[in-house]
């Protein structure tokens, strides 16, 4: 009897390491320049979500035709489940030179509208490429959120403690893909770009990791939420810094934040810090003539999120200079 349960048990590890050399074996490998970078599927990962929307209580799938379901955007229509909300994948990227001895940190990026990790995060923004190029001994994490859709929807993460399940989920992976230990519990820099706000506020707000976050990044991104995050940053002003650039689109909503922030005691600052460091709050508006579409390549300087995460503090990269670039 013993015989046969250890046997089970060796069966059941045997299983185990086989699935899970599936899924590493499942990831795929980008070129986004010097970096390593793979597409990895996640069991944490915003979509699937068959739940409901918060505030709404209403299925967040709320269409159905042939067997087929499907949820309404308000702008973009009725996207079905099947190509926009079924991918699993995230962007993982690790610069050349990464050293998870030293001090580090999570760069977690959330996508605008009508995006894809492989065309838009690598190719077009080029975010790897600008992690890498920053000084900053960071890995980066981008999921994938509604497929190439009019959609800023969170998905998973409208739901408590979600975000956290995806970021110790994410530093697994990247753990298992590098053979490198000290990533599973990395402080963490939230960067959201255009609609990818929603699922960055619920994110910061109901995500059960706020112990971790380091900073908030919010490249013209204010398009709604600005309470939550008001709410977010007021909660931890001394222990992360926040700062949101702007474009014309969102220079009004970005009005509308910095009165949140100063009627809930925050003091805020105006224009491109000399450092980032905890208790840094500040607007960065762009040159008028800068595009919203080109925002992550262009804004108030060319590639903009290198330049903001090249002013973190504490966290430089080896051999590489620390401070503003």
């Amino acid at each position: 009897m013993r015989r046969a349960a250890r046997a089970l048990l060796a069966a059941l590890v045997g299983a185990v390491a086989v699935a899970g050399g599936t899924e590493i074996a499942a990831a795929e490998r980008l070129s986004c320049g010097a970096s390593r970078t793979w597409l990895v599927p996640f069991q944490t990962s915003p979509f699937p979500y068959d739940g409901v929307i918060p505030g709404k209580n209403i299925p967040f799938l709320d269409r159905e035709e042939d067997g087929r379901r499907g949820h309404t955007s308000p702008r973009g229509g009725v996207y079905w489940e099947d190509p926009t909300y079924s991918d699993r994948r995230v962007l993982l990227s690790v610069p050349p030179g990464f050293d998870p001895a030293r001090p580090a940190v999570m760069v977690v990026y959330f996508h605008g509208n009508s995006a894809l990790l492989d065309r838009d995060v690598c190719r077009k923004q080029h975010i790897p490429q600008q992690v890498a190029a920053s000084g900053l001994n960071a890995v980066l994490v981008a999921p994938q959120l509604a497929r190439d859709a009019l959609d800023s929807s969170a998905g998973a993460f409208w739901q408590p403690n979600a975000f956290r399940r995806f970021l110790d989920e994410a530093g697994a992976r990247l753990a298992d893909l590098t053979g490198q230990r000290g990533l599973r519990s990395l402080p963490v820099v939230v960067v959201a770009y255009s609609g990818g706000y929603l699922p960055a506020a619920y994110g910061l707000d109901v995500g059960g990791a706020a112990e971790r976050i380091r900073g908030i990044l919010l490249m013209d991104a204010l398009y709604g939420e600005a309470e939550r995050f008001a709410e977010v940053v007021a909660a931890r002003r001394s222990a992360l810094f926040a700062v949101s650039a702007y474009s014309l689109s969102s220079k009004a909503q970005n009005a509308e934040f910095r009165r949140m922030l100063a009627d809930r005691g925050v003091e805020t600052g105006e224009g491109l810090p000399p450092s980032l460091r905890p208790g840094t709050v500040s607007f960065v508006p762009a040159p008028a003539a800068v595009s919203h579409g080109e925002f992550m390549t262009r804004a108030f300087a060319a590639d903009p999120l290198r330049v903001l995460l090249g002013r973190i503090e504490g966290f430089a990269a080896p051999n590489r200079p620390a401070g503003p670039r």
